[in-house]
């Protein structure tokens, strides 16, 4: 009996601490039991919001009642995870004694706080909330960013935005670049995309066979659209380079090469390396005039064969171009 007694006192006495008030707002004292219980109704808010964000996806992947592509469904999730948030938060200050009827104490506080160093935040949130609402950047597409980061986007989260390149390094973006600054969506409302690549053949190659030759070449680089109408590989003579003849070969490629530039751009070279190759098509070496003004130069030809070239400098006031 003395140890029960004994018990209810030490948790009587815990209790009254803990609901000694510090302070008042509005008609609430506020004390340690409500702080906790503050915490608890956000991590409340924080762990449904995730549970249901999980569930939504899963119920989408089995097909039951949510027809959705992928990246629709991940806005429509952090969108509910996102207000489940905002109303755990509402309900907790509500719960802290705080009157959310009065809209001037709550603009005050927001003013207040991005006022102090916010405005980062607030912006990066605003800016994730506008793609995912505009859906104009979805999770999948393959971008690349005026800063020059380039990749997957794998994430768009509260704050920032997760890029993934093909080394699979993760960079971390700030939302607000992606409405503020320039965005290259190379994947964003087409499956197909047209790339260049540049080659060089000596002079006096027969042009209609190095065309023939870098064609065939598409057909060995799988993922190559080459039957639709308007959408056909093409060769194009580009320049009269300083040693070749300079052309771009011109193909449109699936998604899965088209995210993969660097890669795709070493197949295309390799593949018309042996074609041009088979063909007898030459691939030069760069030409260079030498000029020999003084001394000499020996000059192996090989087969025991050399050559001495001399040179001697102009004179004072002669012409050295004579």
């Amino acid at each position: 009996m003395e140890l029960d007694k004994l018990t209810d006192n030490v948790l009587e006495t815990l209790w009254r601490w803990a609901t000694t008030p510090w302070l008042q707002i509005g008609e609430t004292d506020l004390h340690l039991a409500r702080l906790v219980g503050l915490g608890l109704i956000l991590f409340f808010a924080w762990w449904f919001s995730s549970l249901l964000e999980h569930g939504l996806h899963n119920v989408a992947a089995r097909g039951k009642g949510i027809h959705m592509n992928s990246s629709g469904m991940y806005a429509l999730t952090r969108i509910i995870r996102y207000a489940v948030w905002i109303i755990g938060t509402l309900v907790g200050l509500r719960y802290l004694g705080l009157d959310l009827t009065n809209i001037a104490l709550v603009g005050g506080a927001i003013g207040v706080g991005i006022g102090l160093g916010l405005q980062n935040i607030f912006s990066n949130f605003i800016s994730g909330l506008i793609l995912l609402l505009e859906k104009t950047l979805k999770v999948g597409d393959f971008v690349d960013l005026q800063s020059g980061v380039m990749g997957r986007v794998t994430e768009i989260g509260m704050r920032y935005t997760r890029i993934t390149t093909n080394d699979l390094v993760d960079i971390i973006v700030p939302n607000s670049e992606f409405v503020n600054g320039r965005v290259t969506n190379w994947s964003f409302d087409e499956k197909y995309r047209r790339i260049h690549v540049p080659f060089g053949v000596a002079y006096g190659s027969d042009k209609h066979r190095v065309k023939a030759a870098v064609l065939k070449s598409v057909e060995d680089v799988p993922g190559c659209i080459t039957s639709l109408p308007g959408r056909q590989p093409d060769v194009w003579l580009t320049r009269f380079g300083d040693s070749s003849l300079e052309f771009e070969l011109v193909v449109w490629v699936e998604h899965d090469l088209m995210v993969s530039p660097g890669a795709t751009h070493a197949r295309f070279l390799w593949a018309i390396e042996d074609q041009l190759r088979a063909a007898e098509v030459e691939i030069p070496f760069p030409q260079r005039d030498l000029h020999l003004r003084s001394g000499s130069l020996r000059l192996d030809l090989g087969d025991g064969q050399r050559l001495q070239v001399s040179g001697d400098a102009p004179r004072k006031g002669e012409d050295p171009h004579r």
